[in-house]
């Protein structure tokens, strides 16, 4: 009998769970003033069903892969994924300020504090830094620290039994912290059929701080981790699963024939565990348990339209324990997660084009799943659907008044004429309809023959930045979800790559300013008025030349702590001006008054010249806690006096 491992993740082309087609524009306007509100495109209902037993998903998982195997496997068979493809900006989070939270049972006051910049209020995002008032807890050097805000002391540390850590999240005495596994088959799990094969592994870590930090289980999955959330207590973590197969390639002697017929013989021939995904369980105690992560019967999948790798949610409660999950599983990709209180929203834009020698020259498009959180307990998936064009990142996506806005590039879409430039942006409103996510209106022609560099929705307007050579800001009014209209347009040099708002009708933009012909030249934190959204401006700026900020695709690295007017980016780079080369790398301190910044100071750790520097920043009370990989220190607000440096050793 021949063994299966768990195998390292294959490069893969899947179908996602969507049967909603939307094309672009037939026609792309010359300006603002003609740009038309396409018709709402008849939607095919998404019909999900479960398997009745595993040799029927065996089956149909079989199928759908069989025409996408190549010389290489899935991977190198002409169809562009985002690895191959575009580079996006992978992970983005909006931001608004965090607010003072105390732990559950705490009577005593803790000091006014920053949280993480989320994308939506109350729904917080994992991050490489959490902290409660009380205390600071961090992963920023891969191992888990706790230190106390009252004393300034590092109090525990602790390293992730199951790998290096990246994420955490908070909740009370409890930490979930979130990294890459060591591996099932490095555990010694393995299954019927050949051996050969190592799986990309994801772990969740839950951690009791109420001491010296313990381990109160791990929950390692062979899955692609892509994103969490957390409501209250509850946490819901987002893990892709495909297909693990040992796959030959024309080498040594073996012909590109020989090896598309030994890859179409081990897709005909694999056992459902080389797609289902596996577990393994350790308690506190050490006790061990694996197994499937979901059974076969609770796989849904579209009845008409097979795809070859798994969407899995897993729930998690702080108060309670580890467990596995329970996940709710479909059969679908998804690499960008979007939530509300009561919506998780995740969309897939893998099927980037097609290589025209492989497939028809079709354009991309986005799909979008949607989950019910708003009861305790797993999710429920509730509809689907899809959009033309490809997401920037989670910001592209807004829930308001029960419609879902979508802002997507689309390339060489449908309908638009040869003369016209090839790249164009569009705003997709969508609906739940039954169990389709229909689109209601839509806008397009935003930005024509240049990509969107920043989208930010606030209640019935949007904002979207677009950027070639100058940065068009547009405002949108979405208050009639069938007809979204461009309002207002204002043309730049330089872009930004992260909106803010700022309340009173102030917009901040992070980003890069840029010359007349469209090179950047540094670090830009711009001031827009948009109160009125016919006539925005940009009123203030603050150029740092020849610097880049992690803001420009993480915001979670970017504080705005409007108590204090404090605007915060870790920024790295060089001077620039004709200038001597001088290190601009640390934290900038910018002051919001007056409808101007001023520069308050640059904080820096003690780190090598190889350190990528400050990662985040946090205000508790009076002062600015910086978080590096080499450490944590903690500044004064007024002054940046250095008041405490604890090294990471």
């Amino acid at each position: 009998m021949r063994r299966w491992s768990w195998g390292r993740r294959a490069a893969l082309f899947g179908g996602a769970a969507l049967v909603v087609g939307v094309s672009a524009a037939s026609a792309v306007p010359t300006g603002a003033e003609d740009r038309r509100v396409s018709p709402p495109i008849e939607a095919v209902p998404v019909d999900l069903v479960a398997f009745d037993t595993c040799d029927a998903a065996l089956a149909e998982l079989r199928t759908a892969v069989a025409p996408h195997v190549g010389v290489y496997g899935l991977g190198g068979h002409g169809f562009l994924t985002k690895a191959d493809g575009e580079v996006a900006m992978e992970g983005q989070a909006d931001a608004r300020a965090g607010s003072a939270q105390r732990a559950p049972g705490d009577t005593a006051a803790v000091p006014e504090h920053s949280g993480t910049n989320a994308h939506e209020s109350g729904v917080d995002e994992p991050d490489l830094v959490k902290t409660d008032g009380e205390r600071v807890v961090t992963v920023a050097d891969g191992r888990l620290r706790v230190l106390d805000v009252a004393t300034r002391q590092l109090t525990g540390t602790l390293d992730v039994p199951a790998g290096h850590a990246s994420q955490l999240l908070l909740h009370g005495d409890r930490a979930l912290v979130i990294g890459a596994g060591q591996g099932l088959a490095g555990r010694g799990i393995v299954v019927d059929g050949p051996a050969g094969v190592h799986a990309e592994d994801s772990s969740v870590t839950l951690v009791d701080l109420s001491g010296a930090p313990r381990v109160l289980g791990t929950l390692t999955v062979d899955g692609r981790y892509v994103d969490a959330r957390q409501v209250d207590g509850v946490v819901r973590v987002v893990v892709h699963s495909e297909p693990r197969l040992p796959w030959v390639y024309p080498m040594d002697g073996r012909s590109e024939a020989e090896a598309l017929i030994a890859n179409r013989e081990l897709v005909a021939t694999a056992p459902i565990e080389a797609w289902l995904p596996h577990y393994e369980l350790t308690g506190a105690d050490g006790a061990t348990s694996e197994g499937r992560l979901v059974a076969c019967d609770r796989v849904s999948h579209p009845r008409h339209h097979p795809a070859t790798s798994m969407l899995s949610v897993l729930t998690f409660d702080f108060p309670g324990d580890l467990g596995t999950g329970d996940a709710v599983t479909i059969m679908a990709d998804g690499d960008t997660v979007y939530g509300t209180g009561g919506s998780l929203y995740v969309a897939d834009d893998h099927h980037l084009r097609p290589m025209t020698r492989f497939a028809p020259d079709t354009p991309a498009s986005t799909a979008i799943h949607q989950f019910d959180v708003s009861r305790p307990g797993p999710p429920e998936h509730v509809a689907s659907g899809s959009v033309a064009g490809t997401l920037l990142n989670q910001y592209s996506l807004s829930e308001h008044q029960g419609h879902l806005r979508v802002a997507t590039t689309s390339a060489d879409a449908p309908g638009i004429p040869e003369q016209a430039p090839a790249t164009q942006s569009s705003v997709t409103v969508l609906k739940r309809d039954g169990a389709t996510l229909v689109e209601v209106g839509r806008l397009d022609g935003l930005g024509l023959g240049e990509r969107i560099h920043s989208v930010r929705f606030v209640g019935p307007v949007g904002y979207v930045v677009t950027f070639r050579q100058v940065d068009p800001l547009y405002t949108l009014d979405l208050s009639d979800p069938a007809r979204p209209r461009e309002v207002g347009e204002l043309k730049i040099t330089g872009y930004s790559a992260y909106l803010h708002p700022a309340g009173d009708g102030k917009l901040i933009g992070v980003g890069q300013e840029a010359t007349d012909q469209g090179r950047v030249t540094g670090t830009q934190v711009s001031l827009f008025d948009v109160s009125d959204p016919a006539a925005p401006t940009k009123v203030a700026g603050h150029h740092l030349p020849g610097a880049s900020s992690e803001v420009e695709f993480d915001p979670h690295a970017f504080l705005y702590w409007p108590a204090r007017d404090l605007v915060v980016l870790p920024v790295t780079g060089s001077g620039a001006g004709g200038r001597e080369a001088q290190a601009t790398g640390g934290l900038l301190v910018l002051r919001l008054g007056g409808g101007a910044f001023s520069a308050l100071g640059t904080v820096r750790h003690d780190g090598s010249a190889y350190d990528p520097g400050i990662r985040r920043a946090l205000v508790v009370g009076d002062d600015l806690w910086t978080v590096s990989a080499v450490g944590v220190q903690v500044s004064r607000i007024d002054g940046l006096a250095r008041q405490a440096w604890v090294p990471f050793t």
